[in-house]
């Protein structure tokens, strides 16, 4: 039987140690911010809302987002979003607002009721690729190059070329 050590140790409470043990709004200690004990996240993306997508052509249109780098689109509550990955340029190593006195109104109304200090980031539906959304119109609409009657001037993408025959 392996028996444990009680450690003496005092436990460590700098700010450092305390954040990392933060894992969960629940966790936190009565009184703190939750900022204090946060990474930014609400800093490193911003997300827009854009119309739900109903024909090929808007599914095009997320395409185009979706050659972008560091873009991604996401639905969420039956709403769909873009999604772009990018650091606020008044983000500070600490991660604190370097312009915070003078923020935009959006960061002044942004509260942490219901920010994702401790959110999973599960989506009902997210795209990272042009192909996972032209798989995904492909499976609303069927394959669009396989569209009986489908006229040369109402497509949207190029055919992709035969392939070589195998020798």
């Amino acid at each position: 039987m392996i028996q444990m050590a009680k450690s003496t140790a005092k436990l460590d409470s700098s700010p450092a140690t305390v954040r990392q043990r933060i894992r969960r709004r629940s966790d936190l200690p009565k009184g703190e911010s939750l900022c204090d004990h946060c990474t930014a996240k609400c800093c490193h993306y911003f997300a827009l809302p854009i119309d739900e997508p109903v024909s090929r052509k808007d599914f095009d249109f997320i395409r185009w987002y979706l050659l972008h780098d560091r873009a991604s689109v996401f639905v969420d509550e039956e709403t769909w979003y873009l999604l772009v990955h990018t650091t606020c340029k008044h983000l500070q190593a600490d991660n604190r607002c370097g312009i915070y006195e003078t923020r935009p109104q959006i960061c002044r109304e942004y509260t942490t009721d219901d920010c994702e200090f401790d959110d999973d980031w599960c989506y009902e539906r997210y795209f990272e690729t042009p192909e996972q959304i032209d798989e995904y119109a492909d499976a609303l609409f069927g394959p669009q190059f396989e569209q009986v009657g489908l006229r040369k001037q109402d497509m949207i993408r190029s055919r992709r070329p035969t392939g070589l025959p195998v020798v």
